[in-house]
């Protein structure tokens, strides 16, 4: 019978495959456990805005897509219903972003996450929180 860890890391590499968002980022899975996920991707020039700063949808895609795969991955569908972000310092081009879903809440139907997204210095840029509906469809990883 397969662990709930290694079921989480299948659940996130067949996301991965067809997650064109998270492939565009160059979002890189460095921890995934039940209920939590850790990933990393490198602030490119094309992602600044007319400031000279990074977009904040930026760090809101990598919170985002840390929520999906820490929501997912107990086995089964789950899509987010709200969401919400601070951005509390600028992020700049050649940054490396790491964001680290925590799964503080989870039902049958509703889960709660908390997101801290750092820059390269370990200094958070941005704090998210997600809430999901858990579909009970289970996922195809065949």
């Amino acid at each position: 019978m397969e662990d709930a860890r290694e079921l989480a890391n299948r659940v996130v590499a067949r996301m991965m495959r067809d997650d064109r968002m998270s492939q565009w980022l160059g979002i890189e899975v460095l921890e995934m456990i039940p209920g939590g996920c850790t990933v990393r991707m490198v602030v490119r020039d094309e992602m600044n805005n007319g400031f000279g700063i990074t977009h904040g949808g930026i760090a809101y895609c990598v919170a985002d897509s840390a929520l999906a795969f820490a929501a997912n991955s107990h086995g089964s569908h789950a899509v987010s219903i709200e969401t919400s972000i601070s951005h509390v310092k600028p992020v700049r081009a050649g940054d490396v972003l790491t964001a680290s879903a925590t799964e503080q809440s989870r039902s049958n139907r509703i889960a709660i996450y908390h997101i801290p997204v750092l820059n390269t210095e370990g200094i958070a840029v941005a704090l998210f929180k997600g809430t999901v509906f858990r579909t009970g469809k289970e996922w195809d990883l065949s």
